[in-house]
């Protein structure tokens, strides 16, 4: 007989397995601006800094289609559909529409 089911040893794992998974988690920290006074003023600090993240976001995904139009652009040019004039277009436009959502998302920030 094997000891590997038996139903003594799977009830302690199975009733020590809480604890083990509950050992060592971080506390949750507070806002960036805060707890606040009361509970409203706590949530719309985590308000804040959620609308932060979700900025930080669009302008990730911003910055991934400009990288995805460029290499698609390249790859073009490698064919001879276009040429490197075109790839230097893409760059700076993708440049300017990143530093205008930057700039977007930054001054949002500042009316949160």
């Amino acid at each position: 007989m094997t000891t590997f089911l038996k139903p003594g040893r799977m009830l302690i794992g199975l009733l020590a397995l809480p604890q083990l998974t509950m050992a060592a988690l971080p506390q949750s920290q507070p806002p960036t601006r805060g707890e606040g006074s009361n509970l409203m003023q706590t949530m719309q600090n985590y308000a804040f800094d959620g609308f932060s993240l979700l900025g930080l976001i669009i302008c990730a995904v911003i910055f991934s289609g400009v990288a995805w139009h460029a290499f698609g652009t390249y790859h073009e040019i490698q064919l001879g559909k276009k040429k490197w004039g075109d790839l230097g277009a893409t760059a700076a436009v993708g440049v300017a529409i990143l530093g205008v959502a930057i700039f977007l998302v930054t001054k949002a920030t500042n009316i949160l």
